[in-house]
């Protein structure tokens, strides 16, 4: 149904990803801005703050009727849930208790994780790393769609259809594409967020736990906040690896949406990235970037010219060195 795209392949490139060049051409620069590469134990408090609405949300919705608990879901715990997966991505980076302490990060990711109901804290980290290491390599950078959903989702009611259940294909995409070996930390995240769920099922029962993961698959699907899995990385500029977005809901989303300053100094936390690309505004200010998350996702739908296979890719060389 729909319009077929124009799009029959991946954008493929014999180039280096940008970001590295970038970061030492700004460094030699200005070098002060090595004073903002450190934790932000506020990430600390404004997370298990996080953890906390949503748990009392869950006492909230447990009984009221079941359109109410669709309607929170969607108005209220999308928002919260997809802040939190943000959440989890600075504490990806040893943000809140710094490298020195990387475990601590690795166990409060999983306390972070729990009110979103799919355990995935301690395999993102894996896989983000190797996502800014080897930014588009095939076969290696999960974050990019597989060849099948650039070839399936190829008209506009399918492209729909890959917004909507977005979330499943970010989830499964890494077992596909590039799987790993179960570490015990990712066994102790499975067991420790099934057991949450159990709780939540027994302590305030069906409506609270239907109420946490719809939060999460429209949260992360089909709403305008989800827009930043798209305006992150697709390719709305030919050739064009990255893109930032400037606008208002980053506020909630720990600056997630200063994304080209991330991928170029992602040993600094959101929260001081406005700072980068106002010390070094004329690196920032002459790239494209997205206003609105929302006019991402009408544009991804609609726009013929754009896919999953809207994305810069890159063979391997055979020397990566994956996390």
């Amino acid at each position: 149904m729909g319009s077929r795209v124009s799009r029959e392949d991946f954008e493929w490139v014999d180039t280096d990803e940008p970001h590295a060049q970038r970061r030492r051409e700004i460094l030699a620069k200005y070098p002060e801005i090595k004073s903002l590469m450190k934790p932000d134990p506020n990430l600390i408090w404004i997370i298990t703050l996080m953890v906390l609405v949503k748990l009392a949300s869950f006492y909230l919705v447990k009984d009221l009727d079941w359109k109410w608990v669709i309607f929170w879901a969607f108005v209220f715990g999308t928002t919260i849930n997809h802040s939190m997966t943000l959440g989890i991505h600075e504490i990806s980076h040893n943000f809140p208790f710094g490298h020195h302490r990387a475990l601590w990060n690795r166990w409060f990711g999983i306390f972070a994780n729990l009110p979103i109901g799919v355990p995935y804290s301690i395999s993102y980290k894996m896989y983000h790393m190797d996502h800014h290491r080897y930014l588009g390599a095939d076969g290696i950078d999960v974050d990019a769609p597989s060849h099948f959903e650039g070839w399936f989702f190829c008209t506009t009611f399918r492209k729909l259809m890959w917004v909507v259940f977005q979330p499943l294909l970010i989830f499964l995409r890494p077992y596909f594409v590039n799987p790993k070996p179960a570490t015990y930390l990712e066994t102790i995240n499975n067991v420790t967020q099934i057991t949450f769920n159990i709780i939540i099922y027994y302590v305030f029962g069906i409506k609270s736990l239907v109420y946490m993961l719809t939060a999460s698959l429209l949260g992360m699907g089909l709403n305008p906040i989800a827009g930043h899995f798209i305006a992150d990385h697709y390719m709305f500029l030919k050739g064009q690896d990255t893109n930032s977005y400037y606008g208002p809901l980053n506020f909630l989303m720990f600056n997630g949406g200063y994304h080209n300053e991330h991928h170029d100094f992602p040993s600094i936390p959101g929260s001081r990235l406005p700072q980068v690309r106002k010390i070094a505004a004329e690196y920032y200010d002459k790239l494209p970037h997205h206003d609105s998350w929302g006019k991402v996702l009408y544009d991804f739908v609609m726009d013929d010219t754009l896919s999953p296979y809207a994305r810069v890719k890159r063979l391997p060389k055979g020397n990566e060195v994956l996390e």
